[in-house]
C-alpha cells in the first residue's frame, strides 16, 4: 500500500511538472508570435515603402468634458446644451501630412453650429498649424494669440516610449501598444490656466516648518510631485515612420491612436501616395518664441488683461 501511494505521489509531481512546462511553453509561444509578426509587417512594409512615399492620416479626436460642482446644480437637458455648445472645442478632426522625414498636422476647422462661425476664442488657446522633421528633432508650430501671430521653434519632445506587447487591429492595420509619463507643462503648454498662476499653499505651509528637529537633525520633509499624464499610444509598422498626430512621435510605425487624461484621437483614414503631391513645408511667419517664452507671454497677456478689467470696474 506504501508503495503504490509513493508510485501516485511521483505520478502526480511529474504531472504538475509536465503542466508548468505546457504553460510556460504557450506563454513562450505567444511572445514568439507577436515577435514574428512584427517582423512580417516590418519587412513587408519596408518593401513596400523603400521608394519615395507621402501620405495623408485623418484623426478624430473626442474629449470628454467634467461639470464637477457646477454641474451638480444642472439637469440633464442643461448639461446636454452645454456640451452641445461645445461640440465644437469637444470634437475635433485634424489632418496629419507626411513623408519619411517631415509631417505637417493641422485642424480640419468647422463652422460652428450655433454661431455660424469658427471658435476663434478658442483657437487662442489650441495647437495651430504644425510642422514635425524627425531628422532634425525639429519642431515649428504657428500659433495665434489674440490676432498676434507667433512662431514656435523648439525641439520634438524626448518621450521615453515603453513598447508593449498588446496588439490591436485598427482598420486595415495591425497596431502594437506603447505607453510614456510626460510632464503635463509640456503637453498644455500652448494653453493657459489660472490654476498654474495660484499660489503653492502647500509650500508656504511646508516654508513655515522647521526643517530641523530639537536635537539638530534634519526633518525629512514631503517632497512636491509634478504633475503628470501617461499617454497610450497605438502605432503600426505597416506604415514604417515615426509620426504622429500632435507632438507625438518616435515610434516604429505611424501612431493611429493616441489616448491622453480626458481624449481620445484616433485615425479614421489614410491615403498613401494621393495623385496630388503634397507640400510639406514648415510655417515661416510669425514671432519667433521657444515653448518655453510662448507660456509667459500668454500668461502676462492674461493676467495685464485681468488686471484692466479690474481698473474699469472701479473707475
Amino acid at each position: 500500500m506504501l508503495k503504490i501511494l509513493k508510485i501516485d505521489s511521483l505520478l502526480y509531481n511529474k504531472n504538475i511538472h509536465l503542466l508548468n512546462t505546457k504553460q510556460k511553453l504557450i506563454s513562450m509561444n505567444a511572445s514568439v508570435s507577436n515577435f514574428f509578426l512584427y517582423i512580417t509587417l516590418f519587412f513587408t512594409t519596408t518593401i513596400v515603402f523603400s521608394q519615395e512615399f507621402q501620405g495623408k492620416a485623418y484623426y478624430f479626436s473626442k474629449s470628454t468634458m467634467e461639470l464637477g460642482k457646477f454641474g451638480a446644480t444642472m439637469n440633464e437637458a442643461q448639461k446636454k446644451q452645454i456640451k452641445e455648445r461645445l461640440k465644437n472645442r469637444l470634437e475635433k478632426t485634424y489632418i496629419l501630412s507626411f513623408n519619411k522625414e517631415e509631417s505637417i498636422f493641422k485642424e480640419d476647422e468647422k463652422v460652428d453650429a450655433y454661431s455660424g462661425a469658427t471658435d476663434t476664442w478658442g483657437k487662442n488657446f489650441t495647437p495651430g498649424k504644425q510642422y514635425k522633421n524627425i531628422k532634425s528633432r525639429e519642431l515649428i508650430q504657428k500659433q495665434e494669440f489674440y490676432g498676434k501671430q507667433f512662431l514656435i521653434k523648439d525641439d520634438l519632445l524626448d518621450i521615453n516610449w515603453v513598447l508593449g506587447k498588446e496588439t490591436k487591429q485598427i482598420g486595415n492595420y495591425v497596431c502594437f501598444k506603447a505607453t510614456a509619463t510626460l510632464l503635463n507643462s509640456d503637453l498644455n503648454w500652448y494653453n493657459f490656466s489660472w490654476n498654474e498662476l495660484r499660489p503653492n499653499n502647500k509650500k508656504e505651509q511646508t516654508d513655515s516648518i522647521p526643517k530641523t528637529g530639537l536635537d539638530g537633525t534634519p526633518l525629512k520633509m514631503e517632497e512636491e510631485t509634478i504633475p503628470t499624464t501617461i499617454v497610450t499610444a497605438w502605432y503600426s509598422p505597416q506604415i514604417p515612420i515615426s509620426q504622429g498626430p500632435l507632438e507625438y512621435w518616435g515610434l516604429p510605425g505611424l501612431i493611429l491612436e493616441v489616448n491622453v487624461g480626458n481624449t481620445t484621437m484616433l485615425c479614421s483614414k489614410i491615403v498613401m501616395n494621393p495623385d496630388e503631391k503634397l507640400k510639406i513645408e514648415a510655417p515661416q511667419k510669425g514671432k519667433e518664441a521657444t515653448k518655453q517664452e510662448y507660456k509667459a507671454i500668454i500668461s502676462g497677456k492674461m493676467i495685464e488683461m485681468r488686471n484692466n478689467r479690474g481698473r474699469r470696474r472701479s473707475n
